[in-house]
């Protein structure tokens, strides 16, 4: 691992963690997949979300990482340690704790999942990360499904057939979201995008889409 990231990593130091946007993409791009390992240490200790130093060297150094694999076009090499990173978060509470104000690892997952969902073109990566991302349907944070379920639409239209394992729960999250106390149109708004994906997975899960 980069030097830095060792630095601002290992000793979670936050006055050096603005220093990583001085060093090249290339320079780095080797370091990720352990950086984005250690990471995922820093926010599984038991203290981490209640400790604002922390978060904010990981928010830093997860915003460095991911801009480092879409500018060097390098996800596939890194797909495994951050879809990793992003499962981990799964594991904690991504319920907001007020009207706006997302939880740490709620915070984690919404920075790397377009870095990840981004590449719906790329099946190596779906493969990886849509048994993953069908998870975050149901774990109460409404702008990671909203953004979840767009994603998701997309890589339905591209790759459908990564997707027919899950429709049983995409078709469950769909119905969910349409008998929740909310107003007709922001539920019709919801999951419109998400409509279009059962048209791809018609074909492949035709049972499960008429039981549903």
């Amino acid at each position: 691992m980069h030097q830095l990231f060792r630095l601002v990593l290992g000793q979670k130091d936050l006055s050096r963690a603005g220093d990583l946007f001085s060093l090249d993409d290339s320079e780095i791009e080797d370091s990720l997949t352990e950086a984005l390992e250690q990471i995922k240490i820093i926010s599984s200790s038991s203290d981490y979300q209640t400790n604002n130093n922390d978060q904010a060297v990981v928010e830093i150094c997860i915003t460095r990482i991911t801009t480092a694999i879409r500018e060097t076009e390098s996800i596939e090499k890194h797909a495994k340690a951050l879809v990793g990173l992003w499962d981990s978060c799964l594991e904690h509470n991504l319920r907001p704790f007020g009207k706006d104000e997302d939880t740490p690892h709620a915070k984690i997952a919404s920075d790397i999942m377009s870095c990840i969902l981004q590449n719906y073109n790329r099946p190596p990566v779906m493969a990886l990360a849509i048994p993953i991302a069908v998870k975050f349907l149901h774990r109460g944070n409404k702008d990671l499904c909203r953004n979840m379920s767009n994603y998701l639409s997309l890589a339905a239209i591209t790759k459908a057939d990564l997707l027919a394992d899950h429709t049983e729960v995409i078709v469950k999250s769909i119905l969910q979201g349409m008998v929740q106390k909310l107003s007709l149109g922001t539920c019709f708004r919801r999951h419109l995008k998400v409509f279009s994906s059962i048209c791809g997975l018609w074909e492949a899960r035709p049972r499960v889409l008429e039981a549903s």
